[in-house]
Formats: structure tokens, sequence, C-alpha cells
């Protein structure tokens, strides 16, 4: 998905494109784009729908905490809401007054999350689980458990590498469906055409080397795949 924090949402409105003009910032420096979301949202474009995304970065792990992640998806769904539920503003204007100004604790994203999904159809996507560092994974499935309880017109689709696919199977017993994820020699090769047609000095290339290049990537590649399960991504969707 390549999405990080609060990426892109969308509540069915055809303002949503003027917004996400307005902020381009919400995007990553690269505009890198989600099939997952991007069909989420062309499917609920029409709908009272909200579709939110969040991207875990090893790099950033000591920053993405529950609170974080969880607080970027309630963001994305205020910003994208044509009006702010009563009780969610007054939660929120408590929190700002309160000590000169803190954060919404977790116990209160939580909360709020689950008043505005129990009112509308929701998606909620999360990308790389497993950069989350383990401990925060443990808060973020009872947090999502709890949403669930109070939500049943709520969807998460999460992505990760299959050793966490038990700890998520656990965590939320009875509502994961797991799908596994690897390319074929064919999707391989196909993506490798794509690339070598954008090649800005083709003139480096002869069909000698193309087809050298179509057959060994497309080998060590599928041998890597068949040594490390590790490699493998595995798509979680929960009820």
């Amino acid at each position: 998905m390549e999405i990080r924090g609060s990426a892109r949402h969308s509540l069915g409105k055809e303002d949503f494109f003027r917004r996400r003009e307005e902020s381009e910032s919400l995007l990553t420096s690269c505009h890198d784009s989600s099939l997952v979301v991007d069909r989420l949202y062309n499917r609920t474009r029409e709908q009272n729908a909200a579709v939110t995304c969040f991207y875990f970065d090893f790099a950033a792990r000591k920053e993405q905490s529950t609170t974080n992640m969880l607080g970027s998806l309630l963001k994305q769904m205020i910003g994208g809401a044509g009006r702010i539920p009563e009780e969610i503003r007054r939660t929120l204007q408590e929190q700002k007054e309160a000590s000169g100004g803190r954060r919404p604790q977790l116990v209160d994203i939580v909360k709020m999350l689950q008043l505005i999904t129990s009112s509308q159809c929701t998606y909620m996507c999360i990308d790389a689980l497993d950069e989350c560092a383990a401990g925060q994974r443990f808060r973020l499935f009872d947090s999502l458990k709890e949403i669930l309880e109070k939500s049943p017109s709520a969807r998460i689709f999460m992505t990760g590498r299959p050793h966490i696919k038990d700890e998520i199977e656990k965590r939320l017993a009875g509502q994961v469906t797991s799908v596994s994820v690897s390319p074929t020699r064919d999707d391989i090769i196909s993506f490798l055409r794509v690339r070598l047609s954008e090649d800005e000095m083709p003139e480096a290339m002869d069909a000698v080397l193309e087809a050298e290049i179509l057959d060994k990537i497309p080998k060590n590649v599928s041998q890597m795949y068949a040594v490390s399960n590790m490699l493998r991504i595995v798509s979680y969707i929960v009820r």
C-alpha cells in the first residue's frame, strides 16, 4: 500500500477530491497509491461510507503507537465528515481544555471510533502490520476488537508477513479470513516488461540482454520465495 499516517479518506462525497488537492501533505512524497484503497473508494463514493488507511513503517515504529495509529484513522474520518458528531466535538473540546490542552487518550479515541463506525459503513486498511512493535500490536488488536463489538458494519483489511498470522487469529478469534499473496512467474515477467519499456536508456538494451533479464530475475525471485516463507504477504480480512 505504501501509504503512511493519515494518508487519505473518503466518505462518499464529491468534494473529497477538492479537499485532497488542498491537502497534498496527507499523501506520501511520491504520491504512492493503493489498489485496495482506490477500489474501496471507487465502490463507496456514492454511499455514506468511510475509507481510511494506515501504513506501518519499521523506521518509525517508536512514533507509530496504537494511540497515534488509531488517532490517525479518527482524524481521517473526522476530516472527511460533513458534520462532526456533537459527542465527539464535546470530547475533543474537553481534552483541549484539560490541563492546558492534552491529546486524546487511547480509551477516548476508541470510544470516538466506536461512535462513528457504529453509525456508518467503515473500512479500515492497515498495511505492513508486522512492522508494528509487538507490544503495540497487542494493544491494537484489543482496541480493534472493542470497535468491532460496537460496529457491526465495520470492516478491517490488514496485510503482514505470515509470522503474525497466529497472533491475529488468536486476538480476533472467529472474525478473520486470511489470504496468502505471492507473485507468480507471469506476474514478475509482466512487471519486468513494463519497467523495461520505461527504461530511459533504451539504446543500452538488446534482445539478448532482455531475454536474460526475463529469465534470471523471475527464477531468482521464485527461489527466494521457495526458501523463505517469511517473504510472503498475507492479507487479513476481519469480519
